[in-house]
């Protein structure tokens, strides 16, 4: 009989791993049903759906190992990171998804909010956050909007033999900047950038990267907080605005 694994659990949503299966239970229904719609849409590998209900999605477990884990030197080989690279270029190539993500003005205003609210609470520096502040400002532009998966931790691309063999958890997924996604990869990963950028082409502004680093790091901060994880934690968010000093 196979155990019960809790892989993530929070007060939005939870994960289980139950041998080759995983449950994901979300409190709300509209992120299972997007994610669902995105996996069937997207060019790339995505874990087999085996069921779908209301609140409650069964997907089988991709082969493979996650291409690192924040807060921890990824083990990847240089062309695991360009396949994973070549795999986000060919869902940015992709035709739009119907959903839209949020645009530059509604991140500026999240921005400002997110910044007072570290500052008052005494959660960070007020020199940290708004040194941080000053470079995330570089993403706030208009871009083109691409098909993005809007939440591509490096624990949610999975490899074997360098090849891409399952990207997972697209209940983010939406029209967005390309550049968010490559941040959101390299988090912490830093040093991998050039690895990733040889597979998925060198027509980025690398400024935009960084600059999406530090607004990616402020913005999650108080939802981690919140929910019961540890944004200090080394190599984590809190470490990713440091080294922008």
């Amino acid at each position: 009989m196979n155990d019960v694994e809790v892989v993530v659990a929070h007060s939005e949503r939870t994960t289980l791993r139950v041998g080759d299966m995983f449950l994901k239970v979300d409190a709300d229904p509209q992120r299972l049903e997007a994610e669902v719609e995105a996996m069937a849409l997207v060019p790339v590998p995505t874990p087999e759906v085996l069921w779908h209900k209301p609140s409650v999605l069964a997907i089988a477990a991709v082969r493979g190992t996650a291409l690192g884990r924040l807060g921890e030197p990824s083990t990847a080989s240089p062309a695991a990171w360009a396949a994973a690279g070549a795999a986000v270029r060919e869902l940015h190539d992709a035709p739009l998804p119907t959903r839209t993500g949020r645009g530059p003005e509604e991140l500026a205003a999240e921005l400002d909010a997110e910044c007072a609210w570290l500052v008052a609470n005494d959660v960070l520096p007020a020199d940290l956050v708004t040194h941080n502040r000053r470079v995330a400002e570089a993403a706030l532009r208009p871009w083109t909007p691409v098909f993005t998966h809007g939440d591509l931790q490096i624990a949610h691309v999975f490899v074997e033999a360098d090849q891409v063999t399952g990207i997972i958890d697209w209940s983010e997924a939406a029209r967005g900047d390309a550049h968010f996604d490559l941040a959101v990869l390299t988090l912490g990963h830093e040093d991998r950038l050039d690895d990733l950028l040889a597979g998925y082409g060198t027509d980025v502004d690398v400024d935009v990267i960084r600059a999406w680093w530090s607004l990616r790091s402020l913005l999650a901060i108080r939802w981690l907080v919140e929910h019961g994880f540890d944004p200090t934690a080394p190599g984590c968010e809190i470490d990713v605005l440091r080294a922008r000093m």
